[in-house]
């Protein structure tokens, strides 16, 4: 089953620049973290659990995913 997304409100980072190739990120939703892509808003979504997303954040602020 599908998680209900609709009451994300998405925002896009700052540091974008204003530009397309971004991914929209919700953070409104109890327990979950949903994921788009800026160019798509009406497309599919990845939800993530609060905590695998703030895993994630952690693990690209420690450089993990760098080649």
């Amino acid at each position: 089953m599908s998680p209900d997304l609709s009451g994300a409100m998405f925002r896009k980072s700052s540091l974008s620049g204003g530009g397309s190739n971004c991914v929209e990120v919700a953070t409104n939703l109890p327990g979950l973290v949903a994921v788009r892509d800026s160019k798509d808003p009406p497309g599919p979504a990845l939800a993530f659990s609060a905590s695998g997303w703030d895993t994630f954040v952690d693990s690209v602020k420690l450089g993990t995913f760098d080649f």
